[in-house]
């Protein structure tokens, strides 16, 4: 039997309301994806619920830890109800395995140290069978509704889709390494270099190149040939640092440079 909560929700002072007041919640691409998940998933009444409570701000807070989000929510009763969503963390191992291959896609690389969530993200993971979107949601709430989920924890969870638009690593830190930890690691590795250096000579001994020892190894013309090194963004160094909480008429310090940068880095007038 379903359970109804009769009477107008208590209204909670200062609680998180999502931004959106109609319509889709969730403006990246990512938190998107989580919604689409949500919605493929989920009773439609319960979350049509949920995105009302949400938009008043009847959740009164939420924490996110590896593998769990906790929330609370008020509705009529006094006492807030009590949420737990929970997701399989990776465990250090398969966190490696993804971590080394993040770090051998340049792009996917640069991207996440300028703070965004490359698209192709989602198939990587899927690739190595650990996939970045919960194909369901374990989720336990302390009303007596035995609907999953309930309208309490769909609000909680469209706060949380919310929070991921606000910060990608969100998701990634739900799945058990968080946002500082990630880009450490990522800092730490070799940039991949991808072009293949025309002028590398294999390793021989002497005695089997007596015969042509001062031969040249490569044609004055194919010397001409050698692709430019051009493919890393001139942006780069901004990507890779953190960026200070510094702004110039209320741009941040780092907008502000990466047109300057670009500038520098482009072609040089004849």
């Amino acid at each position: 039997m379903a359970f109804h909560e009769y009477g107008r929700p208590i209204e909670v002072n200062g609680g998180l309301a999502v931004r959106s007041k109609r319509g889709k919640i969730g403006e990246q691409w990512w938190s998107r994806r989580f919604v689409d998940v949500l919605e493929e998933i989920c009773d439609p009444g319960r979350l049509s619920r949920g995105r009302a409570y949400a938009r008043k701000g009847q959740v009164m807070d939420f924490a996110l830890r590896p593998g769990e989000v906790t929330a609370r929510v008020q509705g009529s009763r006094p006492q807030p109800y009590r949420v737990t969503i929970r997701v399989t963390a990776y465990d250090d191992g398969q966190w490696d395995e993804l971590t080394e291959a993040l770090a051998a896609r340049a792009l996917y690389r640069a991207a996440l140290l300028a703070g965004e969530m490359p698209r192709e993200i989602v198939e990587l993971c899927a690739d190595l069978g650990l996939p970045l979107f919960p194909a369901r949601l374990d989720i336990d709430c302390s009303c007596p509704d035995w609907g999953v989920p309930c309208k309490h924890g769909s609000a909680a969870l469209y706060v949380l889709a919310e929070a991921f638009d606000d910060d990608p690593f969100l998701v990634l830190a739900w799945r058990g390494r968080d946002r500082a930890e990630l880009l450490d690691i990522l800092r730490g590795t070799a940039e991949p270099d991808e072009t293949p250096d025309p002028l590398a000579v294999e390793e021989q001994p002497l005695d089997a190149r007596l015969a042509d020892f001062y031969a040249p190894g490569i044609s004055l013309g194919r010397l001409r040939e050698r692709p430019a090194r051009g493919s890393t963004p001139p942006e780069l160094l901004l990507r890779a640092l953190e960026p200070p909480p510094i702004r110039v008429r209320h741009i941040p310090l780092v907008d502000a440079l990466r047109s300057a940068y670009r500038e520098l880095g482009g072609p040089r007038p004849s």
